[in-house]
C-alpha cells in the first residue's frame, strides 16, 4: 500500500504539492487560532459551589449546608468525587469530574442538585457556583486608587470633582470624601459598579473577582434604652426599614387619549431619608428612626484587604474562560482597560500590576527562538553533508510544513501552544524521513547518469525517483514508529502528571505522523519536480574527513569487540550513578519577573488589624539585596473567606520586580501562644512569624502575640 502510495505521488506530484499547500493554508489558519499559553493547565474538571451563611458556626455549617449540598450532589453522571470546606458563616463543595465530562453539561447538572436541596438549606443560604475557570485563570491584576498626592494637587478645582484644597475628594456625584474609610468605600464601589461591568463583556473573561476597600453600607444602630422607652423593639426597626424601602405600581390612567403612569417611588436614596422612616407613634405623634437609632454610612465586616505601598487600594482580578487563549485574552483585557481609565472619576486610575501577556510572550519567544535556531542548524547541515542547494531545501520544507499540520491536530484536540508541548518538538527526528529519501534519490540519479553517460529523460528520472524512495519506506516506518512507541506511555499517565506530559507527546506524535505523511508524498513529488539536469552526488569535504578518522577506529573497535562492549557497559554504569545526582524539576523554571510571598497568621486575626500591621510592618518593604522592587502589593485575608475567589487564607504578598530577586536570608522568627474561644473552641494557637519580613515587623509581631496570650514568648 505505502509503494502504491508512492507510486501515486510522483506520478500526480503537482496534485501532491497543491494539497500540501492547502493543507499548510489550514495550517495557518489553525496556528492563528491556537490557544497560547506558558505551561499547561493542570486544573482537573471541577465546579465549585459557595454559600455564604453568616449566622452559622462551622459546624452548623457543615451539618445544615456543606453536608446537605454534597448529598445532592451524589449521583451525577461523571462525577468522580467531591470535597469540601467549612468555615464560620461560610461552606465552598469542590465537585471534580471525569476530563472527558463537559464543564457545561456539568454545571447544568448541579444547577438542578441545587435546586433539589434548597428546600433543606437555610432560608438565608443561597449557593452560587464559581466562574468557569481554573487555577491558571488569573490573567490580569490591577489596582484601583487614588492619583498620587503630587499630580492631585497640581488639578485641584474646588467644586469640581476631584481633590479638593482642604483635602477631602468630591465624587461627581455630588459627595464628599473626607475620612479613610469613606475614600476606601468609594474605591471599591468604583471598582464594582464601573470597572467590574466594562471587563466582565470582554471575550473569553469568566468572571472579575475584587478584593480591598470597603462595600457601602448604611447603618442603622438601635438604642436599646430608647427602644424600651418607647415601647418599641428590634423587630419594629427591621419592619419599618423594609417596609419603606419598596416601589410599587398601579398600572396607568387614561386621560384625554393619553395614559399616565401610576407608580410610587419609595426607595430609599440617602441616610437622612432613613432617618425620617416612621416607625410608630404614640399619642399621635409619630416615632421616627433617628428618635431610637443613629443612622450613618458604614461598612462591612471584611474578611480581607488590600494595600500598595503602604496605602489602601482595592485589587481586582479577570479570570479567565475555560480553555481560552490566554495571550489573547489578556490583551483584550488590557486594551479595554485602557478604555475604562477614560471612564473614572476624575484623580481615580485602575492601574496594572499583572499581566498574562508578558509571561506569554516571554514564553513565545524563548519556543519562538530555540525553534529558529534548530531550523537553521538543520537546514545548514543538510546543505553541508547533501551538498546539494536543492536537496537540502525540499528537507528544510518539511519542518514548516510539519509544524503547521500539528497545529490542525493541536486545535482539534484542544492542545495548547505552550512551552511543553512546542519546546519538545525535535527538527532532527521530523527531517529524518526526508533526508533518507532525498539522499538515496541523489544516489540513484548520479549512478543512473553515470552509468548511461547522459541526462536521465522525464520517464527515467522518475523511474529512479521510485525506485529510491520504495528502497527507504521500510526504515523509514521503523524509524518514525520507534520514536512514537516512546511517547505512546507518557499517555497512560493519569492526574496532573498526565495533564502536563500529555500535550508534549500528542504534539510530538502529530509533527512525526505529519513528517511521515510528507516524507511518503511531498518530498518524492519535490525530488521529481526540482532535481532535474545533471545531477552529481559526491561526498562533502567534511564527510571525507570524518571517514578518515571514523575508518581505523570502526576497524580497531570490530577486532577488540569484547573490550568495546565492556567499556560500553561500564560507561552506561557509570551514568546510571551521575544520573541519580541530577536535579530534578517537574516543569521548567520560568522567571515570570513576580514573586508570590505567603505568610500565615492565626485564624483570629481581623483583617483591618493585619492590614495596619502589612502597612506599618510588610507593606513598608524590607530589605531584598539587588530585586529593584518597584511595587510592593499585600493582599490578605484570615479564615472567614468570603464569596470572591480572591479572597484567600493568609497573607499574599505580590512583589513585581526587576531582574532576579535574592532570596532574602533566613532569621529565626518567634511563636506565641495564644488561647480563645471565638466560635471555634478553645484550643492553643502557634504564630510563626516569616523571616521575609524586617526585624522591626517581628519584634512588632511578637510583642503582639505577646499582649493577645499574655503567656510570654518562645522560640
Amino acid at each position: 500500500m505505502l509503494e502504491r502510495v508512492l507510486q501515486l505521488s510522483i506520478e500526480r506530484r503537482k496534485f501532491v504539492v497543491l494539497l500540501t499547500l492547502v493543507a499548510a493554508v489550514i495550517g495557518g489558519f489553525s496556528l492563528a487560532k491556537l490557544p497560547i499559553d506558558a505551561v499547561p493547565d493542570i486544573t482537573n474538571n471541577q465546579v465549585q459551589i459557595n454559600t455564604v451563611v453568616p449566622e452559622l458556626s462551622p459546624v452548623e455549617v457543615e451539618k445544615q449546608v456543606t453536608f446537605v449540598v454534597e448529598t445532592a450532589l451524589a449521583g451525577i453522571p461523571g462525577l468522580e468525587y467531591t470535597r469540601s470546606l467549612s468555615r464560620n458563616g461560610f461552606s465552598q463543595i469542590t465537585a471534580v469530574f471525569r476530563d472527558d465530562v463537559d464543564i457545561y453539561f456539568a454545571r447544568t447538572q448541579v444547577n438542578e442538585r441545587l435546586g433539589e436541596a434548597k428546600e433543606a438549606l437555610p432560608a438565608t443560604a443561597e449557593p452560587r457556583m464559581g466562574a468557569i475557570s481554573t487555577g491558571l485563570g488569573e490573567i490580569y491584576m490591577w489596582t484601583v486608587e487614588f492619583d498620587p498626592a503630587e499630580s492631585a494637587r497640581a488639578q485641584i478645582r474646588d467644586g469640581e470633582p476631584g481633590w479638593q484644597r482642604d483635602g477631602s475628594y468630591l465624587t461627581p456625584e455630588g459627595e464628599s470624601l473626607r475620612t479613610d474609610l469613606e475614600r476606601a468605600a468609594y474605591l471599591r464601589t468604583v471598582q464594582d459598579w464601573l470597572i467590574r461591568p466594562q471587563l466582565r463583556g470582554v471575550e473569553g473573561v469568566a468572571g472579575v473577582d475584587a478584593i480591598g476597600g470597603y462595600v457601602k453600607q448604611y447603618h442603622v444602630e438601635p438604642d436599646p434604652m430608647q427602644l424600651v422607652s418607647y415601647g418599641l423593639t428590634f423587630a419594629d426597626v427591621v419592619d419599618a426599614l423594609e417596609g419603606n424601602n419598596v416601589s410599587t405600581g398601579a398600572g396607568y390612567v387614561e386621560h384625554h387619549g393619553e395614559s399616565y403612569l401610576v407608580r410610587a417611588a419609595g426607595r430609599i436614596e440617602s441616610p437622612e431619608e432613613i432617618a425620617e422612616i416612621v416607625v410608630g407613634s404614640r399619642g399621635g405623634t409619630p416615632i421616627y428612626v433617628r428618635d431610637v437609632a443613629q443612622v450613618h454610612v458604614g461598612r462591612e465586616l471584611r474578611t480581607g484587604s488590600a494595600s500598595e505601598n503602604g496605602e489602601e487600594v482595592v485589587v481586582g482580578t479577570a479570570l479567565m474562560l475555560i480553555g481560552a487563549n490566554s495571550r489573547t485574552v489578556s490583551q483584550a483585557v488590557d486594551e479595554r482597560m485602557t478604555e475604562v481609565n477614560r471612564t473614572l472619576p476624575p484623580g481615580i486610575r485602575a492601574r496594572t500590576v499583572l499581566n498574562r501577556t508578558k509571561l506569554v510572550n516571554a514564553t513565545i519567544d524563548t519556543v519562538t527562538k530555540n525553534l529558529a535556531e534548530g531550523a537553521a542548524l538543520v537546514i545548514i547541515v543538510l546543505l553541508v553533508f547533501l551538498g546539494n542547494l536543492r536537496a537540502a531545501l525540499i528537507c528544510a520544507l518539511a519542518i514548516p510544513l510539519s509544524m503547521l499540520m500539528t497545529a490542525i491536530g493541536m486545535v482539534q484536540t484542544h492542545i495548547s501552544g505552550n512551552l511543553m508541548s512546542l519546546g519538545a518538538i525535535d527538527f532532527g527526528l521530523i527531517v529524518d524521513g526526508a533526508v533518507i529519501i532525498v539522499e538515496n534519490s541523489l544516489r540513484k540519479l548520479a549512478e543512473r547518469q553515470h552509468a548511461l553517460g547522459r541526462v536521465l529523460t522525464l520517464d527515467e528520472r522518475l523511474r529512479e525517483v521510485a525506485i529510491a524512495a520504495k528502497e527507504m519506506v521500510q526504515p523509514s516506518v521503523y524509524g518514525q514508529a520507534i520514536i512514537v512507541t516512546v511517547y505512546i506511555p507518557l499517555l497512560a499517565l493519569t492526574g496532573v502528571p498526565g495533564k502536563m506530559f500529555h500535550p508534549m507527546s500528542m504534539t510530538v506524535i502529530f509533527a512525526l505522523a505529519a513528517a511521515f505523511v510528507l516524507s511518503l508524498t511531498f518530498v518524492p513529488a519535490m525530488v521529481a519536480i526540482l532535481v532535474t539536469g545533471k545531477v552529481k552526488e559526491s561526498e562533502s569535504f567534511l564527510v571525507r574527513a570524518a571517514k578518515v578518522i571514523y575508518a581505523p577506529a570502526l576497524r580497531i573497535a570490530v577486532r577488540a569487540r569484547v573490550i568495546v562492549v565492556l567499556l560500553a557497559v561500564a560507561a552506561f554504569a557509570g551514568s546510571l550513578v551521575v544520573a541519580g545526582k541530577l536535579g530534578q524539576e517537574f516543569i521548567p523554571t520560568l522567571d515570570e519577573k513576580d514573586i508570590a510571598m505567603h505568610a500565615m497568621r492565626i485564624p483570629q486575626h481581623v483583617a483591618d488589624t493585619v492590614d495596619r500591621d502589612a502597612i506599618r510592618g510588610g507593606a513598608s518593604g524590607f530589605p531584598i539585596p539587588g530585586s529593584g522592587v518597584r511595587v510592593l502589593e499585600d493582599r490578605h485575608c484570615r479564615d472567614g473567606v468570603g464569596s470572591d475567589a480572591a479572597q484567600r487564607l493568609g497573607h499574599l504578598h505580590h512583589l513585581q520586580a526587576q531582574g532576579r530577586m535574592a532570596e532574602p536570608e533566613r532569621d529565626q522568627g518567634c511563636t506565641a501562644r495564644a488561647t480563645g474561644d471565638r466560635g471555634r473552641g478553645s484550643a492553643w494557637k502557634q504564630l510563626r512569624v516569616d523571616s521575609a519580613h524586617s526585624d522591626a515587623f517581628q519584634r512588632a509581631a511578637c510583642r503582639r502575640a505577646r499582649r493577645r496570650s499574655g503567656e510570654g514568648l518562645r522560640g
